[in-house]
């Protein structure tokens, strides 16, 4: 039995009760038992009515919650004209709206989701709590070779082939190439949390394309700079050999030194070949840097020192300003070196004729810079050339990429790769008064 009519059976029973008593004390006083009566009724009335007042909010809550949890949000209540009832009423009532609302927009957004994934030309695979897949859009079906209910309920080393493995032992916020066939895929994992616990997603993109067309162009560009040097060097060559083949080595005295001079500039010229050969080969078969301490203010006066000849012949001045109490770098001084030297006519050919170049070796103290432990030092280099044209600043170190007439666009790519092995923080930047700098932080 309810609550509610249990509270009324015993408010009955208890009147009853009383009402007897009365008619045992008061049946010789009609009048006072008529009063007790009155009053027992008047008094069974308004208990009535306090237990309906009392369990009606019961009531709407009980209706309320059982609305909730069947997940009806359209239902609502109609005021009753009791403040109380009246405020619990519209209290409900946002609380419903709100739900409804709420519902409403994850479902456009569940919906706009699926759409997405559905058109989405990256694949995605999405695991359960315990770690199977428990969603695969066509994309991801499709770059697997398998249909999306053969991925369902799969561990990602249950896939078949070497993807499965490779997705399992991917780290989260990882990615990787994965090579299926003639076919690259970029596999990346992430995690997202449901319902405050962590599920893991795989996103996977097609790259056979973008990157057959990129090696391609980077071929096809390597094979024009290659060829173009060879047959530079290849053609006087062949003259100089076929003059020797029909002299037959009868000419006169006078000729015969034209032709050693020939022969020694054919010699020049395919050493300049094979030094050209050679500085391809350097940027992919670098090797790892041998450090040793090193003092950087003595490199630089040293390279200084080395190109003083070529500054004096285009008429450039240079600057040198050293920190004397800069402490030693370990690296590789020959790399480096390299690296320096590669900046340094980058800039004389930048100025061409005239100008000037500044050289400069700091310390920024430890603190600087968002809380640096040590000392580092600070190497600038700086020129009053053109500057950088706007549309080369994104491909400065990309390989065989270069803005002079005739150049290889190795230089800086080769710097790239010795400085990142180095883990030196660098930058090549526009100077606000003009020209360029180039920066190496230690």
């Amino acid at each position: 039995m309810p609550l509610r009519w249990k509270v009324v059976a015993y408010l009955a029973a208890i009147h009853v009760v009383l009402a007897a008593v009365a008619v045992l004390a008061l049946r010789d006083r009609p009048l006072w038992l008529l009063a007790a009566e009155v009053l027992f009724v008047l008094s069974l009335v308004l208990g009535f009515l306090l237990v309906r007042a009392f369990f009606v909010p019961l009531e709407l809550i009980r209706t309320g919650a059982e609305l909730v949890a069947e997940e009806d949000f359209t239902s609502t209540f109609r005021q009753v004209g009791q403040p109380e009832m009246d405020a619990l009423i519209g209290v409900y009532n946002r609380m419903i709206g709100e739900l409804r609302s709420e519902r409403l927009r994850l479902q456009e957004q569940h919906h706009f989701l699926d759409e997405v994934l559905t058109a989405s030309p990256a694949g995605v695979l999405t695991l359960d709590f315990d770690g199977r897949v428990s969603q695969a859009n066509p994309a991801a079906a499709r770059l697997l070779g398998l249909a999306p209910e053969a991925l369902a309920g799969r561990r990602p080393e249950e896939l078949p082939g070497a993807v499965g493995a490779e997705l399992a032992s991917l780290a989260a916020g990882g990615s990787r190439v994965l090579a299926l066939g003639s076919r690259r895929l970029k596999a990346s994992r992430g995690e997202l949390y449901d319902r405050g616990f962590p599920r893991t997603f795989f996103l996977l993109e097609e790259l056979t394309e973008e990157l057959r067309a990129s090696e391609k162009a980077a071929y096809e560009k390597l094979i024009r700079t290659l060829s173009h040097e060879v047959n530079n060097s290849v053609g006087p060559v062949l003259s100089i050999l076929e003059s020797i083949r029909d002299d037959g080595g009868d000419g006169e005295e006078a000729d015969r030194e034209d032709l050693d001079r020939a022969l020694a500039v054919a010699a020049t010229r395919l050493d300049h070949l094979r030094a050209f050969m050679r500085g391809y080969a350097d940027v992919v078969r670098l090797p790892p840097p041998e450090r040793r301490p090193c003092d950087v203010a003595v490199l630089v006066e040293e390279i200084l020192l080395l190109l003083r000849p070529e500054l004096a012949r285009r008429g450039i001045a240079w600057a040198w300003d050293a920190r004397q109490d800069a402490p030693p770098v370990d690296l590789d001084r020959n790399q480096l070196e390299q690296v320096l030297v590669n900046v340094l006519q980058n800039a004389m050919e930048a100025i061409g004729e005239g100008g000037r170049i500044g050289v400069a070796l700091t310390v920024e103290p430890a603190g600087a810079g968002g809380g640096r432990s040590r000392d580092h030092s600070v190497l600038t280099i700086r020129d009053t050339g053109p500057g950088i044209p706007e549309e080369a600043r994104n491909r400065l170190f990309t390989p065989f990429f270069s803005t002079k007439r005739n150049g290889r666009g190795l230089g800086l790519t080769l710097a790239h790769e010795i400085l990142t092995q180095h883990a030196f923080e660098f930058t090549l930047e526009n100077y606000p008064e003009g020209g360029a700098e180039f920066r190496i932080r230690f």
